[in-house]
């Protein structure tokens, strides 16, 4: 197996970890042996459990002397509940180390340059765009803005409606766009939405399998506003993820209620998608579009304060993703400290 292949299989397993992970990054990991083969494969465990070199060099065994290390992040070099990667690295005989992206955290970084004085090769930046922009793009949002990443999620008719006028809006997109949009769910950290949609949907904020299965991993569920949800409301189901309750529609409430959050969600309706735009907090666009028109009812997105062309928010298309006969397409803005409009 090549180096790009074994970056490609890190990054691979490197999913596993989201939402799993947080705070630490949601790393993969594979072990070359000797002759390049396949010998080991990990990603990073909950918080307190192993990081993701450790598991891979767990599952290569002794074919990890002498082999090569594939990691998304550099090897981490500090001891907290885990001892340092580097390290384990070392002690397990590899020879040469190749890793995507540099640790930014000074806590943790410099693994790259203890491993090179203990005479192990060391190549930075190996897909480093595809890693940065893919699964540790949570958590370096984190690392650079101290915030985590937000995503908006729309689901709306190509006019950008999502309710018809008497209320009605399940469903607008079809059954393949929304087992994906449970596949994210199953990757974030936490899902946010007001008392007007718990209260009119009576939602669970689960994250579902096509066989209706939960999966493993369940994201916090945050509901903003001052209205009490029913006793029997499903979001008081203990099925799916914690329940946060924020008596309040800022944004920042929500940040401050999750602070080891990397990855949150915000679903709506369109008045709290229209706080977070406001706040300059949103870094991506999910927007499922339908192939339908409604003509009237509810937007997807309101923003008082947007009255001319000049004060839109705009984002960068990055993809394209058919869905059945929805399309999926993801906007983002560029990764800066800086609010850009």
């Amino acid at each position: 197996m090549d180096i790009a292949a074994a970056m490609d299989r890190a990054v691979e397993a490197s999913y596993a970890a989201m939402g799993v992970s947080s705070p630490n990054p949601p790393v993969g990991a594979v072990i070359l042996a000797a002759d390049g083969t396949l010998a080991g494969v990990g990603a990073t465990q909950p918080p307190g459990g192993p990081h993701a070199e450790v598991m891979a060099l767990r599952d290569a065994g002794d074919a990890a002397r002498g082999g090569t290390a594939v990691v998304t992040l550099e090897p981490c070099n500090h001891t907290g509940r885990t001892g340092p990667c580097s390290q384990a690295l070392i002690e397990a005989g590899i020879a040469d180390v190749h890793y995507a992206v540099g640790d930014p955290n000074p806590v943790a970084a410099g693994g790259a340059d203890t491993l090179r004085a203990a005479g192990v090769r060391v190549t930075g930046g190996v897909g480093a765009a595809d890693v940065e922009n893919g699964p540790l793009r949570p958590w370096l949002t984190r690392q650079r803005l101290g915030r985590p990443m937000v995503t908006a999620k729309i689901a709306a008719g190509i006019d950008g409606r999502i309710a018809a006028p008497d209320g009605t809006s399940q469903w607008i997109t079809g059954p393949a766009a929304r087992d994906h949009a449970h596949r994210q769910r199953a990757r974030i950290d936490a899902i946010v939405i007001g008392t007007g949609t718990a209260l009119a949907d009576n939602p669970t904020l689960t994250a579902r399998a096509p066989d209706g299965l939960l999966y493993a991993h369940q994201p916090a569920r945050v509901i903003l506003g001052h209205r009490d949800l029913p006793v029997d409301a499903n979001l008081r189901d203990d099925t799916g993820g914690r329940l946060v309750r924020i008596e309040s529609h800022d944004p920042a409430a929500v940040l401050a209620a999750l602070p080891d959050a990397l990855w949150i969600l915000v679903e709506g309706g369109p008045h709290i998608l229209g706080a977070f735009f406001d706040a300059g907090l949103v870094d991506e666009v999910h927007a499922y579009v339908a192939p339908m028109v409604l003509g009237a009812g509810r937007s997807s997105v309101e923003i008082p304060g947007v009255t001319t062309l000049d004060d839109a928010h705009r984002f960068h298309t990055t993809s394209l993703m058919p869905l059945g006969d929805d399309v999926l397409i993801t906007m983002t803005r560029p990764l800066t400290p800086t609010r850009e409009r």
